[in-house]
């Protein structure tokens, strides 16, 4: 389908990642070569259905209510998240030819058990339909794991677009809860995985010692030492050492990974754990980044870890021939990069073009992605 035939170029993305620090709503105009924001809102979740949500990524009793209720209350958040973005902008609902809702991943087991695996991301389409009277696009990832993929990282052909530079390779990290690596060649190829732990296991540490819900630019993981042994051994993480495609989540990195990392460092102060931790998070990038685009001239920060300071700067004291910069140097601020993603990735699944790129997944082959629920 043409882009002309589509009734509108105005898409709304939700995102709402392994962070669980809320929605990211984005009002994004595609009318023109060079995707313009029109508006951007961040809600936050409730204390109850974050701490329910977290819970949901691991075993525990009577998950399908929970899950199912879990999900009726998030659609409760992004529909008050695209109202909010009508009402910033003015702009009707029947202005809007779809939403591209991602859901709240609580599992994500690609190739594992017999051999498909699975993702899931809780979410509830048909009612997040019903209660905007907009078309809704959901579940992006299956597809592309029943095509043999990892059904992630989904957002390196929209980095292409909106970062890649035909005189030289870039690095895009988007740091949220996981962090991803996108490399974009000056010849136009593209290559993308998870690289490992971003903000989650910052964030666990933070909440569990300081009541805080992260560490505000990095300042108390500064005023800690790094633990040296502690960080080898989890540098040490197999994971790190996979060659992609491959993609990760809190199915790995996880409490209960972190406790079994500190075993023995029960006199160790929180702060020396909480910088430790912030130098293993920018040692596992760094060191991808330094394996598969070496030769990269600049890296692109974009997430809630483009705004950690101390995040930053210790990727750039391992990145010293590349400049370290967050997104909003090129045009798009780090919140909003994610979910104009997914309303890019919306309005290719309304054209009937594909979502995914092969290489990147390991899929079979270029899919179209999702589901359409209509209004």
């Amino acid at each position: 389908m043409p882009a002309s035939a589509v009734k509108s170029q105005l898409f709304i993305g939700l995102m709402s990642g392994t962070s669980l620090d809320g929605v990211d709503g984005v009002l994004v105009d595609f009318s023109s070569p060079q995707p313009r924001v029109l508006a951007h809102r961040t809600l936050p979740f409730t204390p109850a259905l974050k701490q329910e949500l977290l819970a949901l990524n691991t075993p525990s009793d009577n998950e399908l209510h929970r899950a199912a209720l879990s999900a009726n209350g998030l659609v409760r958040v992004y529909n008050q998240t695209v109202h909010t973005l009508l009402a910033d902008t003015q702009t009707a609902a029947s202005d809007v030819c779809a939403i591209g809702a991602h859901g709240q991943t609580v599992r994500h087991q690609p190739g594992a058990f017999d051999g498909t695996g699975y993702t899931l991301q809780l979410n509830n389409p048909a009612l997040l339909a019903e209660l905007t009277g907009i078309d809704v696009v959901a579940d992006f990832r299956s597809r592309d794991v029943a095509a043999g993929g990892q059904g992630a990282p989904l957002v390196p052909v929209f980095h292409q677009g909106i970062f890649g530079q035909a005189s030289c390779t870039v690095g895009v990290l988007n740091i949220g809860g996981i962090a991803n690596l996108s490399v974009l060649h000056a010849n136009g190829d593209v290559l993308g995985f998870d690289c490992g732990p971003g903000n989650a296991l910052l964030d666990h540490w933070c909440q569990a010692h300081t009541g805080y819900e992260f560490d505000n630019n990095g300042a108390w993981g500064a005023s800690g030492t790094v633990l040296e042994p502690l960080l080898q051994a989890m540098l040490a993480e197999p994971y790190l050492h996979q060659a992609p495609p491959k993609s990760t989540g809190r199915d790995l990195f996880h409490p209960t990974w972190l406790a079994q990392q500190l075993s023995g460092y029960a006199d160790a102060h929180a702060a020396d754990v909480q910088a430790t931790l912030t130098e293993f998070t920018a040692f596992a990038c760094v060191n991808d980044v330094l394996r598969y685009a070496a030769d990269a001239s600049e890296l692109i920060v974009c997430g809630g870890g483009a705004l950690n300071g101390l995040l930053m700067q210790r990727l750039q004291a391992g990145l010293r021939k590349v400049r370290v910069l967050t997104s909003a140097e090129r045009g798009m601020p780090p919140l909003q990069v994610e979910a104009a993603a997914f309303a890019w990735l919306a309005r290719q699944t309304v054209l009937g073009l594909p979502g995914n790129l092969p290489k990147v997944t390991g899929a079979q082959g270029a899919r179209i992605l999702g589901g359409i629920f209509k209004a």
